[in-house]
Order: C-alpha cells, then sequence, then structure tokens
C-alpha cells in the first residue's frame, strides 16, 4: 500500500508559497482555476491524493476544498468527487486562428482536400489495431529513417501494381507529407551543386516558397493543353512537374513532352521530380502510369495519402535513384529521424489486407459523381463559363465569361457563405496571364453540403 499514491488520482502541479500552507493551497486553486489551466468539470484528486502529493495533511486539503466550494471556486457531489465549478467569466479576446476558425465559411469548394467525413475510420482503425497488436516492440524505438520496412514493401507492391512505378522497397523514403520531401530534395540537390530547378508556371505557392527557402533559383515553365513547356528546362537542375494531372490547371503532361523531359534529364543529368498528387483519381480511362517507369534513375516519384485518405496522416513517400538514397536518408535523419510510426504500421496494414484499394474505387466514384453533378448544375445554370481539367482529379477550371473578375465572384461567393479560389493565386510571373479563373475543388464539402455548395456556386456565376 505504501505505494499505491504513484498511481492514484490524476498529476496537478501547483506552487504553495507563504507560510500558511491551507492559504497557500488555497490561493494555487484559486490561480489555476482563474487562468485557465483548470478548466470547468476537471476533476480535482481526491483530498488523500492530493495530500500525499504535497506532503501535506489531509485536513488542510479537505479545508481548503471545502472553502473553495463556498466560494463557488470548486464543487463538490457525492459520488463524483470534487470538481471546478463552471464559472461564467467574462470572454477573452480570442487569438486570431481562433477567430479564423470561427469566421470559416460554412460551405467551401477550396481545392486541395479530400472529403475528411469520407475517411474510412473503422477500417482504419481495424487496421491499426491488427498492426500494432503484431508489431514487435522495437517498432516503438528508433528506427530507419527510410521508414518501417513494412509500409515500404508495401508501397512498393502498391505503386508497382496500381501506378506502374518501378520500384524496390529499398529505394523508398517515407517522409512527413510532400512539403517535407519537396524539402529534402531541395536540401540534397543544393548539396550536390545544384543552383536552378524548373516549376511549371501554375504551381502552389507553398512549394515554391519551399525551393526558395532551400536557396536554389527557380525558373517558370509555361503550361498549355499539353502540360508543361518542358522545351524551356535549358540549364536548370531539376524539374517539378505534375504530369498525371497538372495543379492547378489540369490538363495532363502529353507523351512527347514526357519523353522530352526524359532526354533532357539524361543528357544533362538532370533530375524530374513527379508530383503524384492525385493519380489515383481518372475517370475518363484507367489512370495514367507514373512517369517514373520512362527513367527510374533520373525521375522521383513522389506520393501522399492527403488526397488519397486524409492530409492529417502526414505520410508521404518517395521513390529515388540510387545516387540520391544516401543523400536523402541523411536529410531526414537531420530533419527529424522518422516519420510516426504508429501511422506506418496502421497504412502498411490498411494497404496490404486490400483496404487501401477498396477505398480507393470508392472514392473514385463518389468524386466522378460529383463531378458529374457540378457540370450538370453549371451547365444548366451558367453556361457562359467554361469547364476544364475535369477528366481527373478533384478539382475542375472553370473560366469566367468576359466582364467577371474573380475577386468579384470570390467577395460573392464569401457573401453567401461559400468559400472559392482563383486562378490567379497561382500564378508564379506576372508574364503568362491566362485570363479569369476559379479553381474549384468538388472533392472537399461533405456529401451533406455539397449540394448546397454547388447551388450557391451557381448562384454567383449566375
Amino acid at each position: 500500500m505504501a505505494d499505491t499514491w504513484a498511481t492514484s488520482g490524476i498529476d496537478l502541479h501547483l506552487d504553495l508559497t507563504g507560510r500558511r500552507v491551507r492559504a497557500g493551497l488555497e490561493d494555487a486553486l484559486r490561480e489555476a482555476i482563474a487562468t485557465g489551466r483548470l478548466l470547468p468539470s476537471t476533476a480535482l484528486p481526491s483530498s488523500r491524493a492530493l495530500a500525499r502529493d504535497l506532503r501535506i495533511a489531509r485536513n488542510t486539503v479537505a479545508e481548503a476544498y471545502g472553502q473553495l466550494v463556498a466560494e463557488g471556486w470548486l464543487t463538490a457531489q457525492r459520488g463524483s468527487g470534487t470538481r471546478v465549478a463552471d464559472r461564467r467569466t467574462p470572454a477573452a479576446a480570442l487569438p486570431p486562428a481562433a477567430t479564423a476558425e470561427l469566421a470559416r465559411p460554412r460551405y467551401n469548394l477550396r481545392p486541395g482536400s479530400p472529403d475528411l467525413s469520407a475517411f474510412p475510420r473503422q477500417e482504419w482503425l481495424a487496421a491499426a489495431r491488427r498492426a500494432l497488436a503484431g508489431a514487435p516492440a522495437e517498432a516503438l524505438g528508433y528506427g530507419d529513417p527510410r521508414g518501417r520496412p513494412e509500409l515500404r514493401l508495401a508501397l512498393a507492391d502498391y505503386l508497382a501494381r496500381a501506378r506502374g512505378v518501378r520500384v524496390t522497397a529499398d529505394r523508398i523514403v517515407v517522409c512527413s507529407g510532400f512539403t517535407q520531401g519537396l524539402g529534402l530534395l531541395c536540401q540534397a540537390l543544393r548539396a550536390r551543386g545544384a543552383s536552378v530547378l524548373a516549376t511549371e508556371e501554375y504551381s502552389l505557392a507553398s512549394h515554391r516558397d519551399v525551393i526558395n527557402a532551400h536557396g536554389l533559383q527557380r525558373i517558370s515553365l509555361p503550361v498549355d493543353r499539353d502540360g508543361a513547356t518542358v522545351g524551356g528546362l535549358g540549364d536548370a537542375d531539376a524539374a517539378l512537374l505534375t504530369p498525371a494531372h497538372q495543379f492547378p490547371l489540369g490538363v495532363a503532361l502529353a507523351a512527347r513532352r514526357r519523353s522530352q523531359a526524359v532526354e533532357w534529364a539524361e543528357r544533362t543529368g538532370g533530375l524530374v521530380i513527379e508530383d503524384d498528387y492525385d493519380g489515383e483519381f481518372r475517370y475518363d480511362r484507367q489512370p495514367v502510369g507514373a512517369m517514373q517507369a520512362l527513367a527510374p534513375e533520373r525521375i522521383v516519384y513522389t506520393g501522399t495519402a492527403s488526397k488519397s485518405l486524409a492530409p492529417g496522416l502526414r505520410l508521404g513517400w518517395l521513390v529515388l535513384p540510387a545516387y540520391l538514397m544516401d543523400d536523402l536518408v541523411a536529410a531526414k535523419t537531420q530533419a527529424d529521424v522518422q516519420s510516426g510510426t504508429l501511422e506506418q504500421l496502421a497504412l502498411a496494414e490498411f494497404i496490404r489486407c486490400g483496404a487501401y484499394d477498396r477505398h480507393v474505387r470508392r472514392s473514385r466514384l463518389a468524386y466522378r459523381r460529383r463531378r458529374d453533378r457540378l457540370l450538370t448544375a453549371l451547365q444548366r445554370r451558367a453556361p457562359e463559363v467554361r469547364i476544364t481539367g475535369i477528366a481527373a482529379g478533384l478539382h475542375a477550371l472553370l473560366e469566367l465569361p468576359a466582364g467577371r473578375g474573380e475577386d468579384e465572384i470570390i467577395a460573392a461567393a464569401a457573401d453567401r457563405g461559400l468559400a472559392l479560389e482563383g486562378l490567379d493565386a497561382y500564378r508564379a510571373t506576372a508574364e503568362q496571364h491566362r485570363g479569369p479563373a476559379l479553381v474549384v475543388g468538388y472533392g472537399s464539402p461533405p456529401e451533406h453540403a455539397f449540394t448546397g455548395a454547388v447551388a450557391r456556386l451557381c448562384a454567383v456565376l449566375s
């Protein structure tokens, strides 16, 4: 019984000051409640447990609790113990992040996210439970910076089978999403003497920021209906491309341009970084295979679970040429040693048992139906809007008619509680301008909100 104090009650940090122990305890509890360290309804330790923790008399704690109950700071009920009272205090000013959260629009058609409400929770929980039950104890320690072998083996099998990637498990590095993977690649390229990285003219500003932050000069490749104009790579050391489904314009990189990019890489020793962010979601034919298969030693294949499952998993992967492996492993080790083990084990089992394939196929059908509903509604209510980029992915490009501006439409949508994004937000330079357009993410809303979101979109366009 001498050690029961170590496992009873809850931990409670209190600074007792002054010579009068009871008064010091009362003041410490009042301060913890008033400042919000102890939230309403928080259960406090029993008087016996707290007395043992603080090495004071139990009666002292009981008397302090009684005084604070009388003052309204605490409540005490038989069977429920002592808890922090629900005190009505003036609302403090919210921090900017919390204010933004409260101001979040009711409907969201911004691109970049899948339907998070469709995350397969039960199947994921079952896979995570099996994976954790069967994992060796060493899996929970520090491990291989490349990632857990279970996940790398599962990914090698899936990527070869579903995306046509030429890969073995020893060429995969697991990372915390694409952004970290891009940063690691930029770090390795810079260390090897690279100075120039080409990106598509329309692309994510956050990716351009990563490239700039690593000291690489960036050049832009114009994009037309055949994808990036890779003939402009010139003296670049590397190129970041979205071949299967250009983001945000939605076109696929034409076969002849894929060949041109490979020829450039082999001739100059350059590197192509293939961002296959939503390659599983193709609606007009079988998904376009990975470009990496054309030149595995000159192309880095990158993928993530952010569009197929959820960004919150923070899981991505790089399939690397042999000459970059040591550099990437060293960079990963310096960055964070390794990615989270439990998520890796769960995803490995999720893929291995077939749940990942089933989820992707369900999602592909659901997103295609959403795309079709969006097209039907726009063709009926806003026929002057030209819609492109709809053969794949989770977004569509809506080219606005003459006289309509992006800012005007986005502001009108915001008044109706709908969040939209314009194409101009993705433009890297002022030289190329395609005219006003909206990048509409039809994957983002939960199913119950999709009809309302589309109705508001049609209203502001018509």
